[in-house]
Order: structure tokens, then C-alpha cells, then sequence
């Protein structure tokens, strides 16, 4: 179980280093007048810091290690 997580979160740390946020878009209505509408496209950004990717790198090594320590 240790394994298999300590793989996970070397893996998301990883891709959270490799990219550090994405952008997503909305459609927000701005005008409605009967059957006219006006809409304005509203993009998102959602951005972490690299710092989180390390400290889940760190985790996934710490649960590896710790993981082969208790085999023996």
C-alpha cells in the first residue's frame, strides 16, 4: 500500500512541477433582451506553486523508503 501511494505522489509531484496551473473559460451572460443575448468569455486561471510538486516528491521517496525498511 506504502508502495503504490509513494509512486502516486512521486508521479503527481512530478506532473505538478512539469505544469503549473491550467486555464479554463466561461460564458458569462451579460445582456438578455428577448431573444438577443450577449455573452462575454471569461478565462480562469488556476495555478499552484512547484514548491507543492517537491514537497509531494519528497513524500513519495520518505513512503518508498519507509515502504522497503519494513520488508526487511
Amino acid at each position: 500500500m506504502k508502495k503504490t501511494l509513494g509512486i502516486v505522489l512521486l508521479i503527481v509531484g512530478v506532473l505538478m512541477i512539469a505544469y503549473t496551473g491550467f486555464n479554463f473559460v466561461t460564458n458569462e451572460k451579460v445582456v438578455e433582451l428577448g431573444s438577443i443575448e450577449i455573452t462575454k468569455e471569461k478565462n480562469h486561471v488556476f495555478q499552484w506553486p512547484p514548491v507543492a510538486g517537491v514537497v509531494l516528491i519528497i513524500g513519495g521517496v520518505v513512503l518508498l523508503v519507509m515502504d522497503k525498511k519494513s520488508r526487511v
